[in-house]
C-alpha cells in the first residue's frame, strides 16, 4: 500500500512509472532484513529488528566511474560516512548504504570488502563508502551487532530496479516515524521536457518527527491520531521523543555539478518540514544528492595518463527551481509512503510501534477534502 494507492496525491508534479528512486535510469535498490525472535532483550541473542539497504547508483562500477554528488546536514547527530572525500572532490565514488547506528562500521568495511574481493588478487584498491545510519534500539537489540557483511552482500545482490519494497524492510526494519511504525519509503518526478525531462527520485530511511507534528498533505494527521488513539512505542531509556533520525538519498539524471547537488540534498530538509520534521537537537537528519549524467568521467585517484582534461554537461540555474520542487515533493511522499507501507511490529521487551492504518488516514484525508478515494 502507498500513498497513491490510498488516493492521496502529493504536490503537482508527475510521478515516474513506479514513483521510485529507480525511476533514475540504472539506479538499483536492494534489502537484507533480519527479523528474530520476541519477548526480553537479551543483548546479542535478540529481539532482532534491523537490516541494511543498498544503493546502486548505477550499472557499471560506481567505484571506478564515479558520480558527481553533494550533502547536506539539516541536523548532525548522525553518521554519513565518506562526506569528507564528497566534500573534497565532489565525486560520490562507492555505493550508497544505510542501515542502524551501531552496524555502520561493519556495513562499512564489507563493502569494501566486497569490491576487494571482486577484483584481481593484489591489485591495489582503496575506497571511502558511503554508509548512512539511524537509531533502531527501540525495537532492536542494537547492542547485539547482528548486521554481517553477508547480509550487506545479500542486499547487493538482491539490488534490482523497478518497484521498491517500503516500510519495515533493510534498514529501515526497526525504524519508527513520527510515533507510528516507519522506515524505507520512495518516490519521484519526472520533469516536462521543456525544462529538460529529467527525474528525480528520493528514497528515505524515516526515523524521526514527534507524533503531534505529523501532516499528510497539510492535514494535521498526529493531532488527530494521537497517543491516546494510537499509542507511541514507550522506552523509558531512549531518547526524547522526536529524536530519531531521517536519512534521505536523491537521485536525479539532470546534469548537475557537485554544488547543484548540494543545492538538492539541501531542499530535501523542506519535504521533510512539510510532513512535521524540523530537526530535532538528537536527530541526525542528513541528504545525500548525486547525479547520474556525465558518466565516463576518470576514476577519483591518484596516477598520470589518460585525458588532462573531462569536459561535463552543466544545467543552466535557470532550471535548477523545477529539480528543487521535484527533491521537495518527493521527499514529502517517500516519507508518507514510508508510513502507509509500514506495518505494525512488535520488539523487545513486547514493546509494539503501530502502523498507519491506511483506511483510517484516508478518512482523514477525505474529511479535508484533501485525497480521492479509489474506485
Amino acid at each position: 500500500m502507498r500513498a497513491r494507492d490510498l488516493g492521496i496525491e502529493i504536490g503537482t508534479g508527475t510521478p515516474g512509472r513506479f514513483n521510485a528512486i529507480t525511476d533514475v535510469p540504472g539506479v538499483r535498490v536492494g534489502h537484507a532484513t533480519l527479523t528474530a525472535g520476541t519477548g526480553s532483550l537479551v543483548v546479542g541473542r535478540g529481539p532482532v529488528r534491523t537490516g541494511v539497504t543498498v544503493l546502486l547508483p548505477h550499472e557499471g562500477s560506481i567505484w571506478d566511474e564515479p558520480l558527481f554528488a553533494g550533502s547536506h546536514s539539516l541536523n548532525g547527530n548522525g553518521e554519513l560516512t565518506g562526506l569528507e572525500w564528497v566534500r573534497e572532490s565532489g565525486l560520490l565514488t562507492s555505493p550508497i548504504a544505510i542501515t542502524n547506528t551501531h552496524s555502520v562500521g561493519i556495513v562499512r568495511d564489507a563493502l569494501l570488502a566486497g569490491e576487494v574481493r571482486r577484483r584481481r588478487a593484489g591489485q591495489a584498491f582503496g575506497g571511502l563508502p558511503v554508509v548512512g545510519e539511524t537509531w533502531d534500539g527501540i525495537l532492536n537489540d542494537i547492542n547485539g551487532f547482528h548486521v554481517t557483511a553477508e547480509h550487506v552482500d545479500a542486499a547487493i545482490d538482491a539490488a534490482s530496479g523497478g518497484p521498491v519494497q517500503e516500510g519495515g524492510v533493510g534498514g529501515g526494519t526497526g525504524m519508527i516515524c513520527h510515533g507510528f511504525k516507519g522506515g524505507i519509503g520512495t518516490a519521484s518526478r519526472t520533469l516536462p521536457e521543456e525544462v529538460g525531462g529529467a527525474t528525480v527520485g528520493v528514497l528515505v530511511q524515516a526515523n524521526h518527527g514527534r507524533r503531534e507534528r505529523l501532516q499528510v498533505n497539510g492535514v494535521p494527521v498526529g493531532e488527530i491520531v494521537d497517543a491516546q488513539q494510537v499509542s507511541v512505542p514507550d522506552d523509558p531509556d531512549a531518547r526524547a521523543a522526536g529524536g530519531g533520525s531521517i536519512i534521505a538519498l536523491v537521485a536525479t539524471d539532470a546534469p548537475l555539478i557537485p554544488t547543484q547537488c548540494d543545492r538538492l540534498a539541501q531542499r530535501v530538509g523542506l519535504g521533510v518540514a512539510r510532513t512535521g520534521g524540523v530537526g530535532e537537537h538528537s536527530s541526525g537528519d542528513i541528504f545525500f544528492a548525486f547525479s547520474t549524467a556525465n558518466r565516463g568521467m576518470p576514476p577519483a585517484e591518484d596516477g598520470e595518463g589518460g585525458e588532462l582534461t573531462t569536459t561535463v554537461d552543466v544545467l543552466s540555474h535557470a532550471y535548477i527551481t523545477h529539480l528543487f520542487d521535484a527533491v521537495i515533493e518527493s521527499t514529502e511522499e517517500a516519507i508518507v509512503n514510508a508510513l502507509v507501507a509500514a506495518e505494525t511490529m512488535e520488539g523487545r521487551d513486547g514493546i509494539t510501534a503501530y502502523g498507519l492504518d491506511g483506511n483510517l488516514l484516508l478518512e482523514i484525508m477525505e474529511r479535508f477534502g484533501r485525497a480521492r478515494r479509489q474506485s
